[in-house]
Order: structure tokens, then sequence, then C-alpha cells
């Protein structure tokens, strides 16, 4: 993890996978010693989204119970997160030949960590490090989740065990990153029913099939000084 404006490294730990159960303590320890970012960026591969139609897996579902704004970058389009593609590389460079065990890894990351945010020199920070442009977030992490404040006018379904909730006497699948989360579907302007998950909508229910389609219009935030999280 890599913060979006200043460069520096906020967190990088070897694992034996991409699972869920792997990688989300490892942003749980960045949240409770840097504070909440406003906006995470990622690809859309495992565990940050998943290819269903809201594209949420049980990690960005977190997020989003944070106040955290998922931005996923199209799908083959690496220069959306240049600035962390190069830094992959600079990992990778200084990274070989890897450690013999994990403990040994460990130990070079946190050398790797003190020397990339310390001491190196950065063309884009004025030959500056970046711990001399970064600023921790000023939001803590909660001890506990929020729920959902829908409006009144809202219908709130609950999500099954199998992902579906029941509307219009139907089943409609939204998603298994979901399951025993509440969601609020509101009338559109144009009469169509838009499902979302706290503040963010996750799609409209096609009347004809009972299907959830996508959001039209994917947003992609723009650079600046806000305190972003790149993965």
């Amino acid at each position: 993890m890599t913060d979006g404006f200043s460069r520096y490294l906020i967190s990088v730990s070897a694992t034996g996978s991409t699972r869920h159960e792997e990688a989300k303590p490892l942003f749980e320890q960045a949240f409770e010693e840097h504070g909440l970012p406003e906006v995470i960026r990622s690809d859309n591969g495992t565990p940050f989204a998943s290819t269903g139609v809201t594209g949420l897996t049980a990690l960005s579902a977190w997020w989003i119970k944070l106040g955290i704004k998922h931005e996923r970058i199209d799908p083959g389009s690496p220069q959306q997160n240049g600035r962390h593609e190069r830094f992959h590389l600079t990992l990778l460079e200084a990274m070989r030949p890897p450690a013999k065990d994990r403990a040994a890894q460990a130990r070079r990351f946190a050398a790797f960590t003190h020397d990339y945010n310390q001491v190196r020199p950065h063309e884009a920070l004025g030959l500056n490090p970046p711990a001399s442009a970064y600023k921790p977030s000023s939001r803590a992490m909660p001890d506990r989740l929020p729920e959902p404040d829908y409006p009144a006018q809202a219908a709130v379904r609950k999500v099954r065990s199998n992902g579906e909730i029941k509307w219009n006497g139907g089943l409609v699948h939204i998603s298994s990153a979901l399951v025993g989360e509440a969601v609020a579907l509101e009338e559109t302007q144009a009469g169509k029913w838009q499902v979302r998950f706290f503040d963010v909508p996750l799609g409209v229910i096609d009347e004809d099939t009972q299907k959830l389609r996508r959001p039209v219009g994917p947003v992609h935030g723009a650079d600046g000084p806000t305190h972003e999280a790149i993965t």
C-alpha cells in the first residue's frame, strides 16, 4: 500500500495468498497506524474486486462501511495506477533474489520501507523522500462499524445467505459479499429501482429479467492531496 500523493510506502508484506483472510488484517493494521484513507484505488484482481455485477468482495464491502471510496482502474489499464506500477518495479528490483523464508523477507521489507520513506530522494518530490510530504489521515479507525442510515422512503432489504433479496414477489441476486447486510432500493426519476449499499450505487433492477444491472458510467478520481491508498 502506498499513499497516492506523497508516494509514502504505508505497508508491504509477504502473504501466502490474496485471500480475504490474509489481506484484511494487513489493512486493519495500516488503518490503525495511519488512519482511514478517503480513497483506495486498486486493480480488478482478488481480494479487491470480483467479476459479479457489483464487483464487490468482502474486503471492498468492509471499506464501504468504513466510509472509504473504492476506485477500480479499468481492466487492462495499469497506466491508470502508474505511480504504483512504477513502485512495483522498484520493489521487485530491490528484492532480488528473494529471502530464504518469510521472516527474513519481512526484515528485508522493513529495511526497504525505512530507506524508501526516509532516505531515498524522489524526483517528483524535489529530490526529497516521501516522508517529507506524507501526513497520516485524521480519520481514525472506529471501534465499531456504523450501520447504514437510509431515508424513510427507501425500501430496505436484507441480503440473504445466497446473496439474494426478496423483491416484488421474486428474488434478485445482489452480491454474496453482502450476506447479512441491509441494502436500500430507491425509485429513480425514470421509474427504475436503484440498489445501493450505504452511499454506493450497486446497480438497477431490470424489471423484465428481475436481475441487477451494472450502474452506467464508472467514475475515477483525480490525483490530488487527498489521503489515498494505492494497492
